[in-house]
């Protein structure tokens, strides 16, 4: 059988396809300019300030957190400790108190012993005081001090000539101090003298010489 020669044209390959297609050009491994790398590394010291930044603020919520549960348990605490320290301070007065009322008894039996209990009383009052003072706590001062309506109330007045007018005659009730805040005013007694009548008269007649000089 007659074969028909293949067309040499057909056959003829084009040597640019039997080479295989060049590969692409690797960006990373392509010369980078210094003041690209400049920013390169300028964004990785911003990227590593981020994350040490939101890692203390990380941290720093934790602590507050922690604060937060922890400052009312010490508030308390504190608070539970001031308070026993100053009930501890009022025992030994209570105590005292107990022996007095044991005693009133045998106090009642003859004036001596009475002196003798009337002066434990004083003491036990003197030893509360001191408790009170030990915590801030102090007496204001009211008899033969002028009043003082921001530290005195006032329940009513009485004239007494040898007295100074408007000076504490007598405390009703005790006024307390803490820390120099008043918490209770002193309940007392002033003197209020009458007015002078032979002043009253000398200011009438001065005015009504000024008023017929006029």
């Amino acid at each position: 059988m007659f074969h028909k020669p293949k067309n040499p044209k057909h056959d003829t390959k084009d040597p640019s396809e039997s080479k295989a297609a060049p590969e692409a050009a690797d960006p990373e491994s392509s010369t980078v300019d210094p003041k690209t790398q400049e920013m390169l590394a300028q964004i990785e010291q911003l990227k590593a300030e981020k994350q040490e930044i939101g890692d203390k603020y990380m941290r720093l919520g934790a602590d507050y957190a922690n604060f937060q549960k922890r400052v009312p348990k010490q508030v308390a605490d504190s608070v539970a400790y001031e308070k026993k320290t100053f009930l501890r301070s009022l025992l030994g007065s209570l105590d005292n108190f107990a022996h007095a009322i044991n005693g009133a008894d045998a106090a009642a039996k003859s004036p001596d012993a009475m002196q003798g209990w009337v002066s434990g009383i004083r003491m036990v009052h003197q030893h509360l005081l001191d408790a009170l003072k030990a915590q801030g706590v102090e007496k204001i001062a009211s008899v033969g001090q002028p009043f003082d309506p921001s530290i005195h109330e006032a329940l009513t007045s009485r004239a007494e000539a040898d007295k100074p007018d408007g000076i504490v005659l007598e405390e009703y009730q005790g006024g307390y101090s803490f820390q120099g805040q008043v918490l209770r005013p002193c309940k007392v007694i002033i003197n209020k003298l009458p007015a002078d009548p032979s002043a009253e008269e000398t200011r009438d007649d001065t005015d009504g010489a000024d008023a017929a000089g006029q």
